[in-house]
């Protein structure tokens, strides 16, 4: 009984440790994603004549969230519907959005709803703006 007992410990603590690698092997590119991607998106905020574009939907708590944020702190933005078709759903998909929201604040996309990217952004886009 003793023996069979140690045999089913070992194979759990196995299990458990494939469990665990498996689990931090699928996390793993996750912590090494950086919170934005630099690019030229000027023609984009041009043609809305915005600082701040949002893409995001109606239904997305993430867009929700991001907007709430926007009002809070008095950012000024323009919110566009990826859900929907049409043009901003165009833009979304020239732009290889895959979630929403999607963000474009000066020379970086943001993909999500991350206030410290988001506070980086405004500020590295204020910086530009003195220089």
């Amino acid at each position: 009984m003793i023996k069979q007992l140690k045999t089913f410990g070992a194979y759990a603590l196995i299990l458990a440790a494939g469990l665990g690698v498996g689990v931090a092997v699928a996390k793993a590119p996750a912590l090494f994603k950086k919170d934005y991607v630099q690019g030229d998106y000027s023609a984009y905020l041009q043609e809305h004549k915005a600082k701040v574009v949002l893409y995001g939907t109606e239904t997305c708590p993430y867009c929700a969230k991001t907007r709430d944020y926007f009002k809070q702190n008095g950012i000024a933005y323009v919110d566009l519907d990826a859900g929907k078709p049409g043009p901003a759903r165009e833009e979304f998909a020239k732009l290889g959005g895959g979630g929403v929201p999607l963000l474009l604040i000066g020379d970086r996309r943001i993909d999500g709803f991350i206030p410290a990217a988001i506070n980086a952004a405004l500020k590295a886009d204020a910086d530009k703006a003195v220089r």
